[in-house]
């Protein structure tokens, strides 16, 4: 049987070498084509092609088989788990409708909301300072279970004023804004970037810290051209992708 082949690797020797193999396989393991093989090399085989010894190859595959992405047989070899995969693709598209619609089918709980000073790196949306009403919630794959992403949402006081955070719960809050709080939205500007794992993201959505994560900004504007939300999401890197569709007319 032809074994999998993955992918190269520069190593960084400021992080652990364990740390940046298992990433990397990881990485060629959820981007694989259907018909490739689920046989991996051996340890030996493996530790060659990133050039870093068995034992730290060794740690690697260890970390991989305790995601449930590969399993490990004595004298059979190692395989990646058929179920192993990465999520759907999150498509950016122009209407607020598509946003909404996108948001939807996954299981959230509001894990708090409180009054607190516009934070640092959120005041060229708020420029008259003060403070906003922050918004936390984790999102939950509506199959499994298992996290996929958490959110961060600093909203306008007198907006939140009007909210229920219980609304939270059933349904995003684009179209909470919109359809319940009465927001007439003009736009959304979207900001997607790859970012690693801070400890409170990775206890979260539980990956290894400072693993690769998509980190979203989404920034709503009403129909006066002020900002009424400023949504940080981080995505779980093994679960999603953004695809943006440009048209030539």
């Amino acid at each position: 049987m032809t074994a999998f082949a993955p992918d190269s690797l520069v190593l960084n020797r400021k992080l652990p070498l364990w740390y940046q193999v298992s990433q990397s396989l990881r990485a060629s393991i959820l981007g694989r084509r259907p018909h490739d093989p689920l046989r991996l090399p051996t340890e030996e085989q493996l530790a060659e092609h990133y050039r870093v010894s068995v034992l730290t190859m060794r740690q690697a595959l260890k970390e991989l088989e305790s995601e449930g992405l590969i399993s490990r047989h004595r004298r059979r070899g190692t395989f990646i788990e058929p179920g192993a995969r990465r999520g759907a693709p999150r498509r950016l598209l122009g209407s607020i409708d598509a946003i909404v619609a996108q948001q939807s089918g996954e299981l959230t709980t509001v894990l708090g909301h409180a009054l607190e000073p516009v934070p640092g790196e959120l005041a060229e949306y708020f420029p008259d300072g003060g403070e906003v009403v922050t918004y936390r919630r984790l999102r939950r794959d509506g199959d499994s279970g298992e996290p996929t992403n958490w959110a961060e949402n600093a909203v306008r006081p007198d907006v939140a004023a009007l909210l229920d955070a219980a609304d939270l719960e059933r349904w995003p809050m684009t179209k909470v804004l919109r359809d319940v709080v009465g927001v007439r939205i003009s736009r959304i500007t979207d900001t997607v970037e790859a970012r690693l794992a801070d400890p409170q993201t990775a206890e979260l959505l539980r990956v290894p810290l400072l693993s690769p994560i998509l980190h979203y900004t989404g920034v709503t504007y009403d129909t006066e051209g002020r900002v009424v939300d400023v949504a940080r999401i981080r995505y779980r890197g093994d679960r999603f992708s953004f695809s943006v569709t440009v048209e030539a007319r």
